[in-house]
């Protein structure tokens, strides 16, 4: 199927009098890409939900076209747009029920990120929504019943298309306890046995559709030891009536078919995320009677954003919007002395991430803080602090916590955390960082000429409060070594100090306390002391408002030896760096 066949009458394949279509089109894990432009960086975007706009107004301009549009959660957290429709704008109704409501969305699932805008937006939005937020394995914690609606039978003609969704189970890991208040979230694959069973004996449909807020994973997984955080290929395999499955939460692009136990194709589509691309499925039914249809075939496409302009009747309706977030995104806060780099964090003490510490320990004034670049090469820039640049420096709405945790809990966490972040040096001819190798090996580079990291930099954490090296020559569980406190206090494995730590680690997110530390995750909540009743991000912002200017330093509290070794492998891991 190409771009032209899906937008001009009459060019896709010979259609059989008798056969009947149905375009199923889904957006995921956009973000609150909105507009065209990039409200963090203060320029034009290539791609936004303008753009996917002007593709479905171009789909439903078709004779004959029955589109269904859906979309795959993560849509509320992501830009300034976000934070100022959710935290901060004064309307009837919330921007994205106004945009999701003018695009004629026919169903949405929630997404973790929607979840953690926190329970009074996602509630409003509910109500505000034209079309069903999907969610069967969330349930009300006390009625056991689904909280949002599970799935919603969508009807074309004489079309009856059930679509199911489900979110990954993961919320209670990443996010603080008062975010999903009331919720549990169930197992995907036994939400999905119950439900496709439910579908089918009571609803009959002449299609099934997933839309899941959740990676594809692995095929062959044991959910029954864990609950899957990306099951949508285990799904699609070992829970047989589905005839597509919309995947997403992993942010990749995909089409993928996948033989489910009883033989039959499963075709999943990830339409990747940021609203630049638009997956779409054409599903192709047979007549058999009068209004009775036999599902025939399902063909697939990635629509790239990039290559249409933004929709004009889109920009005009939401200008004023648009022009209020420019106004807010530029707002002075404070004024910064000299510029911070993210990509520094990666080698040692830097300013970036010390600031963050400056102010975690300033706000609580616990014994040590930990944090991470959240960005792996965002730079602010010397001049006005303004509010977009919050978003570069701390992009999640994660809250503050203060945890009680040992000493040795402390060291481990770290041992953990630079387990992900340095590789084991035998010499200084050796990488530093922990890079991403590709099946043979070697360490492809970026479109910019770039390694990849392994793992992600938002879980490298560092630590300030405390002085201490990392051995990049040692093993893992040996690397960390603290020296004492930075005011000079000794420092006691068995002792028990009050640690800065955001939500989403503080709640299990990237195992740093339950894998590194070794604390149960039912445990994790009573190690609570403290957590800001605002979220991080926020509590910069009121920080700064009170500074006319800020002078970027760097604690100098840890260092990576041997020295040589660490500067020889920074040179050659990241040679544009100075």
């Amino acid at each position: 199927m190409t771009l032209v066949a899906l937008l001009v009458p009459g060019v896709f394949s010979t259609m059989l009098a008798r056969d009947i279509k149905v375009q199923i089109a889904a957006t995921a894990d956009v973000h609150a890409r909105l507009f065209p432009y990039d409200f963090i960086e203060n320029k034009p975007a290539r791609t936004s939900m303008a753009n996917i706009h002007y593709f479905t107004e171009a789909i439903r301009a078709r004779e004959g076209s029955n589109l269904i549009l859906l979309d795959n959660g993560d849509m509320l957290q992501g830009t300034t747009a976000a934070w100022y429709a959710n935290f901060v704008q004064e309307s009837d109704k919330n921007l994205f029920s106004r945009v999701m409501n003018f695009m004629r969305y026919d169903a949405a699932t929630i997404g973790n990120h929607d979840i953690e805008a926190g329970l009074e937006v996602y509630n409003r939005l509910t109500e505000e929504f034209n079309f069903p937020w999907l969610g069967a394995n969330v349930l009300d914690a006390e009625t056991n019943e689904p909280y949002f609606q599970p799935y919603v039978i969508v009807e074309r003609g004489a079309l009856r298309i059930a679509v199911l969704g489900l979110t990954t189970t993961g919320v209670p890991n990443w996010l603080p306890p008062h975010l999903w208040e009331g919720l549990a979230f169930q197992d995907m694959v036994e939400s999905a046995r119950y439900w496709v069973d439910y579908i089918r004996e009571n609803e009959k449909p002449d299609a099934l559709v997933g839309l899941f807020h959740s990676g594809l994973g692995s095929l062959d997984a044991d959910p029954e030891a864990h609950p899957l955080e990306h099951a949508s290929g285990y799904v699609a395999k070992h829970v047989p009536g589905f005839d597509l499955i919309f995947s997403s939460h992993d942010h990749r692009r995909r089409i993928q078919t996948v033989v489910n136990v009883e033989g039959d194709n499963v075709l999943v589509i990830g339409p990747g995320h940021f609203a630049e691309h638009l997956a779409i499925a054409e599903l192709t039914f047979s007549r058999t009677g009068r209004r009775q249809y036999e599902f025939k075939n399902v063909r697939a496409e990635m629509l790239d954003a990039s290559e249409v302009v933004p929709s004009h009747s889109f920009i005009r309706k939401f200008e004023a919007d648009v022009d209020e977030i420019i106004e807010f995104s530029n707002q002075r806060v404070s004024r910064l002395l000299e510029p911070m780099h993210s990509i520094d964090a990666l080698f040692g003490s830097a300013a970036f991430t010390d600031m963050v510490h400056d102010i975690q320990l300033s706000i609580t004034d616990a014994d040590v803080s930990f944090t991470a670049p959240l960005a792996f090469d965002a730079t602010i820039k010397a001049g006005p602090l303004r509010m977009r640049d919050f978003f570069k420096l701390y992009e999640y709405e994660n809250y503050l916590y203060v945890m009680e945790l040992s000493g040795q809990e402390i060291k481990d966490h770290l041992e953990y955390s630079y387990s992900l972040w340095f590789n084991e040096m035998q010499s200084e001819d050796d990488h530093l960082l922990n890079l991403h190798l590709d099946q043979l090996g070697r360490i492809p580079a970026d479109r910019r000429g770039r390694s990849a990291l392994r793992n992600a930099p938002y879980n490298f954490d560092s630590a300030a409060g405390i002085n201490y090296v990392v051995d990049v020559s040692r093993s893992f569980g040996d690397r960390v070594r603290i020296i004492d406190f930075e005011d000079g206090r000794e420092f006691l494995p068995d002792e028990m100090y009050k640690v800065a730590i955001n939500s989403y680690r503080g709640s299990g997110g990237g195992g740093h306390l339950t894998q590194g530390a070794g604390i149960s995750h039912e445990a994790l909540n009573e190690r609570i002391v403290f957590s800001t009743e605002t979220d991080l991000r926020k509590q910069m912002i009121d920080f700064f408002m009170e500074i006319d200017a800020f002078q970027p330093e760097k604690r100098n509290n840890w260092r990576v030896i041997p020295e040589a070794w660490a500067e020889a492998g920074r040179e050659k891991d990241m040679p544009y760096i100075k």
